[in-house]
């Protein structure tokens, strides 16, 4: 019989989640660095440049990979000869692992988990609760697997139901466009085949904590069916040309795993759920001697990459810029903003949106006439920082506004990270504005060109508040120009031909 402490389940849990927090997994630094060196798409190896001197900064400076420092989901496998040492329940001591990592000072991680989902949103401030699967197994020890997953990847989840005799290829082929960039590609795709609903979801999840080797498969050969997907898969979704952050390119997955179960005679379930550029998880056990002992990562996995952010690029004063000078620049042209912007995301647009219906003046400080917004929903500072880090949100999620936005208030640009919809395309052509896209995963790297920080309105957001940044040189790409033509149609368009003809 082996004893646990609920401190060292709690103290884990903490300390697990700091880790991850700021430590890539081994396999897919390493995995990113092979198909950084193999990609032919200069947009697509930018933004990998970008993520791999993120990933190396952030392992360094033990701060975050992303500013959406992720809803925490664990799996744990409790054997039946434990026994507990604690006045908390299973769900509680996971939980008091949450608080307590996310509210570690001297590596603050952004609370992102809203109670009353459907009604006020209200934030719990210290990102509990965790999603927690368990289960009881033989055994006298207790396995926990622990991962922190981004609200932009988690909301491209997918399910169907097939015929049994339907296709699963197709039907993954034909959805994995349809999720665009918002899930931050290159990164895994976790697909869970058979069971029922919840089942098939819940092994797409599970698959998503396994490390990549997809490349050793391919070395050694299929030995099931599920294998045989899977390599079918790889090649396939690649050959989509959706690239790097939606740019077009060679890679778009890193890995693709199946898990697979028994199911109903009728049915045919199929989940898939992706993995971002800033996956984030780690496996540990407890057998009663203490809380878990994490290993970093070799500091040699890192490739050596000096970012040369000026080589080519456009330099661009926010405080001088006009609607005339944006209307000049290029799909696919680097840009570098120095000056000032503000910041918002879905709810600050919401409150904008409901003042101006009501006729009442926007807040004191929130002008956004012949200005940018950024899309941002920043970590908090420790010590000296200016801010947190600060990458880009998925832009989508701002379509609904963004005619309100160009019309009502002046606004001439936006910046965030993925493609924008037919809605927003339209709008932009509509008003000749701009939308520019900063590398999701990146965030760390973002931050260092943000030299100073200040609230301008809606405290009570958080993370969600409007801020002024200050910036100097931070690197974005025009994502759609002027005339409303986007580089996440044409990019993905443009290579999906390019890698037929390199397989011909």
């Amino acid at each position: 019989m082996t004893t646990i402490r609920q401190e060292h389940l709690i103290q884990s849990v903490a300390d697990a989640l700091q880790f991850i927090s700021y430590y890539h997994p081994e396999d897919f630094v390493r995995s990113l660095t092979e198909a950084w060196k193999k990609e032919a798409s200069p947009a697509a190896r930018d933004a990998m440049e970008q993520i791999l001197v993120n990933s190396k900064m952030c392992a360094e400076g033990h701060r975050p990979i992303c500013q959406d420092t992720g809803m925490v989901v664990a799996f744990l496998d409790v054997g039946m000869d434990v026994r507990w040492e604690s006045d908390l329940s299973l769900e509680e001591m996971v939980n008091e692992g949450v608080r307590r990592a996310y509210g570690h000072p001297d590596n603050l991680l952004r609370a992102s988990m809203v109670a009353d989902p459907a009604g006020e949103r209200r934030n719990t401030r210290d990102n509990t609760p965790a999603i927690i699967h368990s289960r009881v197994v033989p055994g006298n020890q207790v396995e926990v697997r622990l991962a922190a997953k981004g609200g932009g990847s988690e909301n491209k989840s997918k399910f169907t139901v097939l015929n049994p005799s339907g296709s699963l290829v197709d039907w993954v082929l034909k959805t994995v466009p349809t999720m665009g960039a918002g899930w931050c590609p290159p990164g895994m795709l976790g697909i869970g085949i058979g069971g029922s609903a919840e089942k098939a979801m819940l092994l797409a999840k599970e698959a998503l904590m396994e490390d990549i080797d997809i490349h050793e498969l391919k070395a050694r050969g299929p030995s099931n069916r599920a294998e045989e997907l899977r390599l079918e898969l790889f090649e396939k979704v690649n050959a989509l040309g959706i690239g790097a952050q939606g740019l077009g390119g060679l890679t778009t997955v890193l890995d693709v795993k199946i898990n697979d179960y028994p199911t109903h005679a009728a049915s045919l379930p199929v989940a898939m759920i992706p993995n971002c550029a800033a996956t984030r998880h780690v496996h540990f056990t407890l057998d009663g001697s203490g809380p878990a002992e994490l290993t970093p990562p070799s500091p040699d996995i890192w490739p050596d990459i000096k970012l040369e952010a000026g080589d080519g690029a456009r330099r661009v004063n926010l405080d001088e810029v006009t609607i005339e000078q944006v209307r000049e620049w290029k799909p696919g042209e680097r840009i570098l903003l120095s000056g000032k912007l503000l910041t918002g995301r879905d709810a600050a647009h919401k409150r904008i949106q409901d003042l101006l219906d009501s006729g009442k003046p926007l807040p004191e400080g929130v002008d956004f006439n012949g200005r940018f917004i950024y899309y941002v929903g920043p970590v908090d500072p420790v010590g000296d920082e200016i801010v947190g880090p600060a990458g880009p949100t998925t832009a989508t999620r701002m379509d609904r506004f963004t005619d309100m936005m160009l019309e009502k208030t002046g606004l001439i640009g936006m910046v965030g990270k993925a493609e924008r919809g037919p809605v927003a395309l339209e709008a932009i052509k509509n008003h000749g504005a701009v939308y520019l896209m900063a590398v999701g995963g990146a965030a760390y790297l973002v931050s260092k060109a943000i030299r100073s920080a200040r609230m301008v309105a809606f405290e009570d957001l958080g993370m969600e508040a409007i801020r002024e940044f200050e910036i100097k040189d931070m690197p974005v790409t025009v994502a759609v120009d002027s005339q409303g033509e986007s580089v996440h149609k044409t990019g993905p368009a443009e290579w999906r031909v390019k890698i037929a003809e390199m397989q011909s």
